[in-house]
């Protein structure tokens, strides 16, 4: 892992995840916030957002599923994002893409969403993947986040439903570096 963005990720505990313009511009009048997650825009407003986001200081990772125009399974997607947009990195349900953003050097994220004890079990085929970390969604299991915490060397993060100071504590207590909010209250603390 690229010393820097794990740097980030400790400093500062806490990652703005933006569904829109407005939370981005909010999220770069703060300090405490060095890691921003985009999950908004499509193939013709990313670049012009991530610019933004960079020119305000902000290590970007961009969340691949979410970015309009983006929908092919191909790896293709994280070559355009490489070649297109000053992104650091992306954020990513599909194996492949953390893989290729690995190859072209890129921060990488693997979202898991855990709704049932199938997709715990799938945890140890993420260490072949090897992203920098896994983003553990919702966010809001502290035992979960710990159990996954013990059974993977891969740092994680906390994502989704993290609304308050208690969210938070619980999610770090448990075991995870950081937690990303989009939940402007969270960014303040």
């Amino acid at each position: 892992m690229d010393q820097r963005f794990y740097d980030a990720v400790l400093a500062s505990p806490v990652i703005a995840a933006v569904k829109d313009m407005n939370q981005l511009e909010e999220c770069l009048t703060l300090d405490n916030i060095q890691v921003v997650f985009l999950l908004f825009g499509d193939l013709c407003s990313i670049a012009d957002i991530v610019a933004r986001a960079k020119d305000g200081g902000k290590i970007v990772m961009i969340h691949t599923d979410l970015v309009g125009g983006l929908s092919s399974s191909k790896e293709i997607v994280v070559d355009f994002l490489r070649a297109n947009t000053r992104a650091d990195g992306i954020i990513s349900t599909k194996p492949n893409f953390i893989k290729r953003a690995r190859e072209l050097k890129m921060f990488t994220v693997m979202r898991l969403f855990v709704i049932d004890s199938m997709a715990l079990a799938g945890i140890d085929k993420l260490e072949a993947v090897r992203p920098d970390f896994i983003e553990v969604l919702p966010g809001v299991m502290p035992k979960t986040i710990r159990r996954i915490a013990q059974t993977t060397r891969i740092p994680l993060l906390a994502g989704g439903l993290i609304k308050d100071k208690e969210d938070v504590m619980a999610a770090l207590s448990a075991g995870a570096m950081a937690v990303s909010a989009t939940s402007r209250d969270v960014w303040r603390m």
